[in-house]
């Protein structure tokens, strides 16, 4: 798919930048991307859905391309309930009603934080991987030595070296995650220096190393979010259709999430890809069909 230009919208904490596919009248998609990827993860997904009909809003999230913070007194945070936040804004601003809500990474998390919390602005939900809403208390007790192994970037930005290593070599910091994370993706060069672009962003760092700071419960998030975050440590369950995803080559993801089906109570379907972490480039048609699948069930 030919890149679509950049567009922008302000909410009440950021201007937003977004890619549109589609007709604005289409049924609306709203689909975000993690770390260390960009919006342009889903051009070859929104291409297949613009097909059906959908309306394909792919936004730069916060610490990303041309995504800015209104204000120089907004906290740079990167915790569940800011994102998941920012999904429902966007979709607010742009006049979306109900959209499908999906993503991967950062952003699976996002979505289902919004599906959660919001299920009335939300018609359905695609989740890459499984009910991704973050349990900080569970993530301040170790893993098995494979895992924190391979998430030892997690534990590099947990300190200043990892800060300034992440604001110094952020490029190479990012080509090793991708190789890392889809061990069989074969991306090129130009396909990794168009997202690489995103990482730019004055608030790449600050967001990035927020992020993991307070999802392994060691730094504060945003007091006027507390009480949001407070409800997601109860568990909620996803009440809107939804379909889950996981990729069998996803060293983030050993085991997958299959045993997530509990968490959620409306319609749902689990599936398991022959992909890496990054689904909607290693298997657009997937994650496509996906949305597909949630879009038919709500007609």
């Amino acid at each position: 798919m030919k890149d679509q230009p950049v567009k922008t919208i302000t909410t009440d904490n950021l201007l937003i930048a977004y890619l549109e596919h589609g007709s604005s009248d289409g049924w609306p998609v709203l689909l975000s991307h993690g770390f260390p990827y960009d919006a342009h993860a889903f051009n070859e997904v929104a291409s297949i859905l613009i097909e059906a009909g959908a309306r394909v809003i792919a936004p730069f999230t916060r610490g990303f391309g041309e995504t800015r913070f209104i204000s120089t007194d907004i906290m740079r945070s990167g915790q569940q309930v800011a994102r998941g936040f920012d999904v429902i804004r966007l979709s607010e601003a742009l006049g979306l009603k109900r959209p499908i809500v999906g993503g991967f990474d950062w952003e699976g998390n996002s979505s289902c934080t919004a599906a959660a919390l919001w299920p009335e602005q939300v018609s359905g939900l695609v989740s890459y991987a499984g009910y991704d809403i973050v349990d900080v208390n569970e993530q301040k007790h170790a893993a098995t030595p494979s895992l924190e192994r391979v998430c030892w970037y997690q534990h590099l930005f947990q300190s200043e070296r990892g800060r300034e290593c992440l604001a110094k070599n952020r490029y190479e910091l990012a080509r090793m995650l991708w190789r890392e994370w889809s061990p069989d993706w074969q991306f090129d060069e130009a396909t990794f220096a168009r997202t690489s672009k995103s990482f730019e962003n004055p608030d790449f760092v600050a967001v990035a190393t927020h992020t993991y700071r307070w999802m392994h419960g060691l730094t504060a998030g945003d007091p006027s979010l507390q009480s949001l975050e407070g409800i997601l440590t109860q568990k909620p369950k996803i009440k809107v259709p939804a379909v889950t995803i996981d990729g069998k080559t996803d060293p983030l993801k050993p085991g997958g999430t299959a045993d997530h089906a509990s968490m959620f109570t409306g319609l749902h379907e689990h599936i398991i890809t022959n992909s890496g972490h990054n689904v909607p480039q290693e298997a657009p048609q997937v994650f496509a069909d996906a949305v597909l699948k949630v879009h038919n069930w709500l007609k």
